[in-house]
């Protein structure tokens, strides 16, 4: 059996992978795995604590080292951290795989993730925040995709359905 991802998903906050994904998962008949989810197991506490507490660097060293399991070991749909693209090491581990850029507006961003709530970038000023965060990001979300399919407005079945035919060898 691979131990390779099926599919990775990349995207700002508010994009839908985790939700997508889980539908994408279920669709598919696989697992699925959230290296967020991963980096708060691993530290015993959540994210927003690990910013405090330890700061993001501490956060990103986290982070390395749970998209690095992830790719290397889950051979279901792998959802990663908005900031994740942000290393060159991330986004290195990432050619080969089929990664799916989950493209979000900020209008939908904002309805998705609220201002703000649990998000530690997004603690002061979120719209203009996460509006800064999408346009830093989106080019290197461009650089590691396959694909990338637009979720403004739909429904995260429609887009797991879009995404697991992209899947269809």
């Amino acid at each position: 059996m691979s131990t390779r991802p099926v599919c990775v998903l990349v995207g700002a906050p508010g994009s839908g992978k985790t939700t997508v994904g889980r539908a994408l998962a279920g669709a598919l008949g696989v697992e699925f795995r959230d290296t967020d989810a991963d980096i708060e197991q691993l530290a015993g506490k959540p994210i927003p604590e690990i910013f405090v507490d330890e700061g993001e660097d501490h956060f990103r060293t986290l982070e390395r080292a749970a998209v690095a399991a992830g790719l290397a070991s889950h051979a279901g749909v792998l959802a990663l951290g908005g900031g994740a693209i942000l290393a060159e090491e991330n986004r290195a581990a990432l050619i080969g795989h089929t990664v799916v850029h989950l493209s979000v507006e900020l209008p939908d961003a904002v309805k998705r993730v609220g201002l703000g709530s649990g998000r530690p970038l997004l603690a002061l000023n979120p719209r203009a925040t996460l509006k800064h965060l999408m346009e830093q990001r989106r080019p290197l979300y461009a650089e590691v995709a396959t694909a990338t399919v637009l979720t403004d407005g739909r429904a995260p079945e429609e887009i797991a359905g879009e995404i697991a035919a992209l899947l269809k060898p």
